[in-house]
């Protein structure tokens, strides 16, 4: 019998009402073995009416009261990883280690927001006249959203609604319909945990429930993470309706390897971000620049690495690469390596039509790997999404930098060198929001924000961090004055309040 997937509304589980459902598949067989519930504009209406009752408390609820939710949710979602990085498996297909560590980094926030109540502290100052005191404090939005994407179906979430909630806000999540079970399975653990009924809601669906979020009066604020055209659209829409908006773009991630750098080490790395969880990353380097002579021999190290992956279902545990999302994002991946050479890309590794035995229906692609790909190339141009990796080539460091800085994402980028000089140089003067001086991922840890520049990030705000309690919550200033009780009246004044 297929698996439903419904929405949970109000502290419990609803069942879809539109009559309307999504497909979910098993991405090593190609089978549906889900099915899951699209929400109507009535659906998501009942969600945001549930968050908003719910805020009438829980937005005025003590921080030992969040926190104290926050710490045993912690406990749950921990003794539960091994379940939630199953569920990840069976619907995006990751290997168990990926889905293992996804469920790690959303812990990182979760821990973050146990300790909200040092961010939420405001600032006095005293006497700034006589008797005037003035105070800056932080509270919550309201009700606020977050739409997430499928290749995190479980971190992304976790970069979200713990510090919403943390704040005293109260979130409607909208996660992937492509793999939408680990998202209800936090649900019912934030409940173990004791949150209050209509905290925490998630509805499935397609853009009826995007539109209807984005549209919706009392939402007052909308967490995206997504491609860039989404992104733009989210943020353009959202803010149209008087939304607080963060949305997290696209990326092409460029890796620049000078000739000074360790070249194993450098290749160790690359192959690691860029076919890790099958290039289904938005911080997955997918753009090397090679500096100089290394080119040939740097080519001939990644290929050699790459070639001994072991693809295969991600319920293996000898697999190191399990299948794509879909199979129309399979295909979609393959078109940029047989498109390529004509282009003028040298195919060192072309993984178009692999397949595993047994799994033949899976969703499968290989390790692809272009040497010498001109900038004017779809394979350069596109984010990708796929275990595709380029290779480009350029003669000085201030070449590699312009060609970099001339792309029109910015979300993260690394340098692999020995000179100091050159990796402070490049960090000062690469356009991106995240740098990693030979460490090919930086994703940064939970008290430090992410988010990149350009074309991948829209609104003010980068997501968890700093910034991440900045987004959940809005300022006011007091300014007190109270008078001495041994001075008399002095009667009405009527020019402008003094402050000296």
């Amino acid at each position: 019998m297929t698996k439903i997937v419904n929405h949970w509304i109000g502290g419990k589980t609803v069942e879809g009402a539109s009559g309307n459902h999504g497909p979910v598949t098993d991405p090593a067989t190609g089978e549906v073995t889900t099915k899951v519930a699209y929400a109507s504009v009535e659906e998501v209406d009942a969600a945001v009416a549930a968050a908003k009752e719910a805020y009438l408390s829980w937005g005025q609820s003590s921080l030992a009261t969040r926190t104290s939710v926050l710490f045993k949710f912690r406990a749950l979602l921990d003794a539960h990883r091994d379940e939630i990085a199953e569920l990840i498996t069976a619907e995006h297909g990751k290997v168990h280690s990926d889905a293992l560590g996804e469920v790690a980094r959303g812990l990182e926030i979760v821990d973050l927001a146990c300790g909200i109540s040092v961010q939420l502290k405001g600032e006095l100052s005293t006497q700034v006249a006589t008797r005037v005191d003035v105070a800056s404090i932080r509270q919550p939005l309201g009700v606020v959203a977050g739409i997430t994407p499928f290749n995190f179906p479980a971190m992304v979430p976790l970069w979200m609604f713990p510090l919403a909630i943390a704040c005293g806000n109260t979130f409607v999540l909208k996660p992937s319909e492509k793999d939408p079970s680990a998202s209800v399975r936090l649900a019912e653990l934030l409940s173990e945990a004791g949150l209050p009924d209509g905290v925490f809601n998630v509805v499935h669906g397609d853009k009826v429930a995007v539109d209807r979020l984005l549209d919706h009066p009392d939402v007052k604020a909308v967490s995206f993470v997504g491609s860039t055209p989404i992104a733009r659209y989210i943020h353009t829409t959202a803010s149209a309706n008087g939304k607080r908006v963060q949305a997290l773009g696209g990326a092409k991630n460029h890796m620049l390897v000078l000739p000074d750098a360790d070249l194993d080490a450098a290749a160790d790395a690359v192959v690691s971000a860029a076919y890790g969880s099958a290039g289904e990353r938005c911080m997955a380097i997918s753009a090397v620049v090679a500096v100089g002579a290394i080119g040939d021999t740097l080519v001939e190290k990644i290929r050699e690495r790459a070639e001994k992956i072991k693809i295969g279902p991600g319920s293996d545990p000898t697999s190191e690469m399990g299948p794509l999302i879909t199979a129309t994002h399979r295909d979609k991946v393959a078109s940029y390596v047989t498109g390529a050479a004509a282009e003028g890309a040298e195919v060192v590794l072309d993984g178009t039509g692999y397949t595993v035995d047994g799994h033949e229906n899976g969703h499968w692609i290989g390790i692809s790997l272009l040497d010498r790909v001109p900038t004017s190339a779809a394979a350069y141009r596109d984010e990708i999404f796929g275990p595709v990796l380029c290779v480009l080539r350029a003669e000085t460091y201030e070449e590699a930098l312009d060609l970099i800085n001339a792309s029109p994402y910015g979300n993260g980028t690394a340098i692999f060198t020995r000179d100091g000089g050159a990796a402070r140089r490049f960090q000062m003067e690469v356009e991106a929001g995240m740098v990693g001086v030979n460490v090919p991922i930086p994703v940064p840890v939970g008290y430090h924000s992410f988010g990149g520049w350009k074309d991948s990030l829209f609104g003010d705000h980068h997501i968890y961090g700093n910034d991440g309690t900045h987004f959940y919550t809005r300022g006011k200033v007091v300014t007190t004055r109270w008078p001495d009780p041994a001075d008399a009246p002095t009667g009405v004044d009527l020019g402008f309040p003094r402050n000296h």
